[in-house]
């Protein structure tokens, strides 16, 4: 390479020789792995750009889940494989009404256990007295106009059957 070729620059270490490749996986073609994306699960800021819709499985409002118990202690196993939302996403953010959010990831697609195992973490080391009043699982609720990459996490008063609406059992105050 002469002085007065023009050629584009690119990234120069002088501590390693540029005729081989510094180890045997630099010789390896540069691009993320394959292997651990599945087809038909998708990123959730793709699906907002495409203007897909979710719909979250209807079995989330009817475990009965104390948040600081581990999601292992429910009855119902085989809820727990089935994906949180349609279509699967990669990952998606649990919002709490006191402003608490989550992360639920996983490559293959976000299941319901993901989503307990998530905020099990977040809750595993509190007492029952300091979850509030509401400590148990109602569901969860996609507000597109509020946030298209984030799901509304919603609680209730332990052993609180699942009234036929669901979503807004939280006005029940009037006990007194």
């Amino acid at each position: 390479m002469s002085a007065d070729t023009v050629e584009p620059l690119s990234k120069v270490d002088s501590a390693v020789d540029s005729t081989e490749p510094a180890s045997p996986s630099d010789a390896k073609a540069r691009h993320r792995r394959t292997s651990s994306t599945v087809s038909g699960v998708y990123n959730i800021n793709d699906l907002e750009k495409e203007g897909k819709e979710l719909s979250i499985a209807p079995e989330t409002q009817r475990l009965n889940w104390k948040l600081n118990t581990s999601p292992a202690t429910l009855d119902e196993k085989d809820v727990l494989k089935k994906h949180l939302c349609e279509p699967p996403v990669k990952r998606i953010d649990l919002h709490f009404p006191l402003g608490l959010e989550v992360t639920a990831r996983n490559l293959k697609g976000v299941t319901i256990k993901d989503a307990l195992d998530a905020i099990y973490k977040q809750f595993k080391k509190k007492a029952d007295d300091e979850l509030g009043e509401n400590p148990v699982l109602a569901g969860f609720e996609w507000d597109k106009e509020e946030s298209w990459t984030r799901l509304v996490v919603h609680q209730k008063k332990e052993g609180q059957a699942s009234s036929g609406g669901g979503k807004k059992s939280k006005k029940n105050k009037d006990e007194a």
